[in-house]
């Protein structure tokens, strides 16, 4: 026997021996199929849990969808002017010297009366000061159901509504459009104004309530004659 084959058979007698004195080799296959123990399979939690909750499936949603649109929008406007102008004009012509015409017709340049004369005397003084201030709170709370216009390749829904409401005469009507997310759609199929993007809200108003509160034709023209 060679010595290579000695060295063989010594390696193959004590490798048992290093397996099981080691803390970093470990015999899956022996686990796996280990006398006396039966695998089990994996428990299904939805079925033992009472705490277990599915989740929900995810929605698709397609052109001409109802989706319901929740409205609290403020808005709010501040200005303030001031202006102040200030004008002085002093205008004056004096005269010191006229000719004689007498001497003037015998082709002599003689001066006649030399005493001063004061042909024209201006001043004018204008001042002005204007201040004026604006303010303008709106709010408005409605629920008005929108229809999916288009569904984008990523998802985002197109929404637009129109609500009109008429009542003694008075009509109102609210017109909604803006770009929504799906994960923003609640499970009760709504949505809030303020998580919609490009929001566009136009509100009317016609009637005999509308034309009283506008400014007349004559007062219009007034105001802007007379803006200062």
């Amino acid at each position: 026997m060679n010595r290579a084959t000695l060295c063989g058979l010594l390696l193959y007698a004590t490798a048992p021996s290093a397996a099981a004195q080691s803390l970093f080799l470990v015999d899956h296959q022996a686990a796996d199929t280990a006398p006396g123990v039966i695998s089990q399979p994996a428990i299904d939690a939805s079925r033992v849990s009472l705490l277990w909750v599915p989740e929900p499936e995810k929605r698709i949603f397609q052109k001409h969808d109802i989706i319901t649109i929740v409205v609290d929008e403020v808005s709010s406007q501040t200005s303030s002017q001031k202006l102040e102008t200030d004008k002085k004009s002093d205008v004056t012509a004096r005269l010191d010297a006229m000719l004689n015409y007498m001497a003037l017709l015998e082709l002599r340049l003689d001066q006649g009366d030399t005493s001063g004369l004061d042909l024209i005397g201006f001043s004018a003084d204008r001042k002005f000061t204007g201040e004026g201030d604006y303010e303008r709170k709106d709010k408005f709370s409605a629920r008005i159901t929108a229809t999916v216009l288009e569904v984008k390749p990523n998802g985002n829904l197109v929404l637009e509504a129109t609500k009109r409401i008429a009542k003694d005469d008075e009509i109102q009507t609210f017109v909604l459009s803006g770009v929504v997310r799906e994960d923003d759609i609640t499970r009760q199929n709504t949505v809030l104004s303020s998580q919609m993007a490009n929001l566009n809200v136009v509100v009317k108003n016609e009637g005999e309530l509308r034309d009283a509160a506008k400014k007349g034709f004559i007062t219009e023209i007034f105001e802007a004659l007379f803006a200062f």
